[in-house]
């Protein structure tokens, strides 16, 4: 069994920002396989289903980004989940949009949600997918970049970068973490 998370914030207010990549993999995922996102419990939004074959939890935690460790740890102790069978999937301003990155262990960088996962499952050392969405051009602070407006030119890029996310949790669960960092992790023509 696989715990996924797509990291975000709630999305009636946060659905079409940047800090949302993860929540919207989990969406793709979530129609691609009819599995419906639905309950509440662990902090969050979660429902359970198979994908190629292996038993799957998908998890979208509701406690704003900052405080996702929280949803996490609480899912991973009550479904016995063990660090190799988390994913999680999250934004990242160090990946262009469009492209992902693949990584089975790593620090936070400066994502908040990444620094809470990592503090409350006490580790680095789990499989994450992050998800482009580039460094600001202008001079504008980063809160405003991951949580403001997307122009419209930059929506279809950051969709292309959550289908290719969306196809390498799918690759993570049917074969391997490596098989999909092989797959994955090249720069990809956007």
């Amino acid at each position: 069994m696989y715990l996924i998370v797509g990291l975000g914030n709630p999305e009636q207010e946060y659905s079409k920002t940047r800090h949302n990549m993860g929540f919207n993999v989990i969406n793709k995922i979530s129609k691609e396989y009819g599995i419906e996102v639905n309950k509440t419990k662990f902090k969050g939004l979660y429902g359970s289903g198979v994908i190629e074959g292996e038993k799957v939890i998908l998890l979208k935690p509701q406690t704003y980004m900052n405080l996702s460790g929280e949803s996490v740890i609480e899912a991973m102790n009550f479904y016995k989940i063990n660090l190799e069978q988390l994913i999680i999937i999250y934004d990242d301003i160090d990946v262009e949009p469009g492209n992902i990155r693949i990584r089975k262990s790593g620090s936070a960088g400066t994502h908040n949600g990444m620094k809470s996962v990592i503090n409350h499952t006490k580790t680095e050392n789990f499989c994450r997918v992050r998800v482009g969405i580039g460094k600001p051009k202008e001079k504008i602070d980063m809160i405003s970049y991951v949580i403001g407006y997307v122009p419209e030119n930059e929506i279809e890029t950051l969709e292309n970068g959550t289908e290719i996310a969306k196809e390498a949790v799918i690759e993570i669960v049917k074969n391997s973490v490596d098989s999909a960092m092989n797959k994955f992790n090249k720069k990809k023509d956007v």
